[in-house]
């Protein structure tokens, strides 16, 4: 009887102790504020390209250095430290009949994240000074949604690729996608070949 009087005190005291309503909470993700849409324009004499940069990215050049011997080429970064993002750039002066090796080099390095990417996309382009090039868009929990490559055919090829410095999701990544993704199609339209 000293049991059951125990028991039934313990079930009171739970039964209590639950009568606040219980309510799911969501996984959310932090309110992301984003700087005003503006452009600089990158246009260094030594460089045979020219395009506009917004105003909040950092071109940085160091890389160079740190890459010497590695392969011919010059390799620069633009990075957004607001976003944790960077367009990886390489350029490569094209001596006769490399285009289809370039070209083939860039397919590879967007399709080698086909294993995490659940869709993959690529469109040829041509902006408002005939620069052509492939811009690829990779979906899914990639560490790069974004890569594309412009070039004269003859003589430049220019590729870039956007990658952030935190793991992919791409739920919580998808406000700032869209925001850099308006940067990239800039720096391509305003693209173009000085020599």
């Amino acid at each position: 009887m000293h049991k059951l009087r125990g028991g039934l005190f313990i079930l009171l005291v739970l039964l209590m102790a639950c009568n606040s309503p219980y309510s799911i909470k969501n996984k959310g993700y932090a309110k992301l504020f984003f700087p005003e849409k503006a452009y600089q324009v990158f246009d260094q004499q030594e460089e045979p390209f020219s395009f506009e940069y917004p105003s909040y990215a950092v071109i940085d050049n160091a890389v160079n250095k740190e890459r010497t011997g590695l392969q011919k080429g010059k390799w620069m970064n633009i990075r957004f430290p607001g976003q944790a993002a960077t367009i990886y750039i390489s350029y490569l002066a094209m001596q006769p009949k490399q285009l289809d090796t370039f070209i083939r080099d860039a397919y590879t390095f967007a399709n080698n994240h086909n294993n995490m990417a659940s869709s993959m996309s690529d469109s040829v382009f041509q902006n408002p000074q005939g620069v052509e090039g492939v811009f690829f868009t990779i979906g899914g929990e990639v560490a790069t949604p974004y890569q594309f490559f412009v070039t004269d055919s003859t003589r430049h090829f220019f590729r870039g690729a956007l990658y952030y410095d935190t793991t992919p999701n791409q739920d919580s990544l998808a406000p700032v996608n869209a925001f850099l993704l308006e940067d990239i199609h800039h720096i391509l339209n305003t693209f173009r070949w000085k020599k």
